[in-house]
């Protein structure tokens, strides 16, 4: 007699399909409106817009270094040293991205401003923290660091300690295993992460209106040309960030899922 399998019902397969298609055309449809929603024509950038590119793109690749060179670190250490009081430092680093950027530009302002203590006794030193270029560099700094070692953290988490432990036993340093088995095996994560970092330093908005209005970068010049020129105006510099600040974390995803696919 030949057995009956178990009715397997309904595909589920098209369903899902159309509604991921329907959601995903949703959340790109906005978009469009740089394709199909300006005068191609008359498109040219407003005055002082190619000024606010090059401060955007010098401060922002300063402010990515800061990130790197301070937040590596850090991020090797909360992922490799826990302690009873980590999550307290997990709820530190949190803090300046769970803070709405206005409210964290304010509290910059107020810590570093020129009538707070800590403003006044920079500015013996000749570093005035608001409206100047190391104000621009911090408020990136603020808004992208976090970001940067939360991602950075899981690259790290995901090296196997067995390979480190066995350069050790091999009589590797600590500094020469990191450059030599972590850095290495956490290169990936670490590239997501800078791109990360990148992207969010490039298009910060709220923390830098606050500090840093001047010199001003290409996001507070988009929100200028909005309320002096109008929507027009806002195209030009929106393109630019877009093919400035877009592509590197877009190769990063294509990159790593062409190393996922099995050969």
């Amino acid at each position: 007699m030949k057995r009956i399998g178990p009715s397997r019902g309904l595909s589920l397969e098209t369903p899902l399909l159309l509604f991921s298609l329907a959601i995903l055309g949703i959340l790109i449809a906005p978009f469009s409106e740089m394709f199909f929603g300006l005068d191609w024509q008359h498109l040219q950038f407003a005055p002082n817009d190619p000024e606010a590119i090059r401060t955007s793109l010098l401060f922002s690749g300063s402010a990515l270094l800061l990130c790197v060179l301070l937040g590596t670190p850090l991020a090797w250490w909360m992922a490799r040293r826990r302690y009873r009081w980590s999550p307290v430092v997990d709820a530190l680093i949190l803090l300046p991205l769970l803070t709405p950027p206005l409210a964290l530009g304010i509290l910059l302002a107020s810590f570093f401003g020129p009538y707070a203590a800590a403003g006044e006794f920079l500015s013996h030193w000749g570093l005035r923290l608001v409206n100047t270029a190391p104000a621009f560099i911090m408020a990136q700094v603020y808004a992208a660091m976090p970001y940067y070692v939360l991602s950075a953290r899981a690259a790290f988490e995901g090296v196997p300690t067995d390979l480190e432990e066995i350069s050790h036993t091999l009589g590797k340093s600590s500094w020469q295993t990191f450059w030599l088995v972590t850095l290495p095996m956490a290169r990936n994560g670490l590239t997501a992460a800078t791109a990360l970092a990148w992207v969010r330093a490039m298009g910060e908005f709220g923390v830098v209106l606050i500090v840093a209005y001047y010199p001003m970068g290409i996001p507070v010049k988009i929100y200028q040309n909005l309320e002096d020129i109008g929507l027009s105006a806002v195209y030009p510099l929106l393109w630019v960030f877009f093919l400035v600040a877009i592509p590197l974390p877009l190769w990063i995803r294509l990159r790593s899922r062409r190393q996922q696919v099995p050969l």
